[in-house]
């Protein structure tokens, strides 16, 4: 804790429903007591706050062969860009007509290190596509239907990974 004074400047944060956190730069105009003494700031102009998406799982970087089914004509295998508990990205060919907020079908090959191999089936939606430099692009997406089970299954991969990050 730190005692504060009238005049201060001081950073603050809040947290949204969304969880999406907020920070900003104020300064101390005031206190108020209540149960405990309580500091009043100064609201700041909208435009200075900034706004820091936090993910709810780790996210490794990873090269997994990943089958996406767009539709029944459009089906493709490609290698994730990374993933994690919550989401998954992938990179794939430009000419792939992907949009924000579709829905599609996947399975992801895992590799662990004990050499098992497990097959995750999810359907995720598109949150961002990214053209490329190269012609193609960057897909993100969150998953939208996952079991537990299966999403256990991404998330000790993602753990695996991270131990041999911290090794290097």
């Amino acid at each position: 804790l730190k005692r504060v004074y009238q005049g201060d400047d001081i950073n603050a944060s809040f947290v949204t429903d969304g969880g999406v956190k907020n920070y900003f730069n104020t300064n101390v105009i005031g206190f108020t007591d209540d149960v405990v003494r309580l500091v009043q700031i100064r609201r700041p102009d909208p435009d200075t706050i900034t706004k820091v998406q936090r993910r709810n799982f780790l996210r490794v970087p990873a090269e997994l062969e990943i089958a996406v089914k767009y539709s029944e004509q459009l089906k493709f295998v490609t290698l994730t860009d990374d993933v994690g508990g919550g989401g998954i990205s992938f990179l794939c060919d430009g000419y792939i007509p992907l949009n924000n907020q579709q829905i599609v079908s996947c399975w992801v090959l895992i590799h662990y290190k004990n050499n098992q191999i497990e097959h995750v089936p999810f359907s995720g939606e598109i949150v961002r596509v990214k053209p490329l430099e190269t012609g193609r692009q960057q897909v993100m997406m969150r998953y939208s239907e996952i079991t537990d089970r299966d999403r256990q299954k991404i998330i000790r991969y993602c753990f695996e990974r991270q131990l041999d990050f911290r090794k290097k």
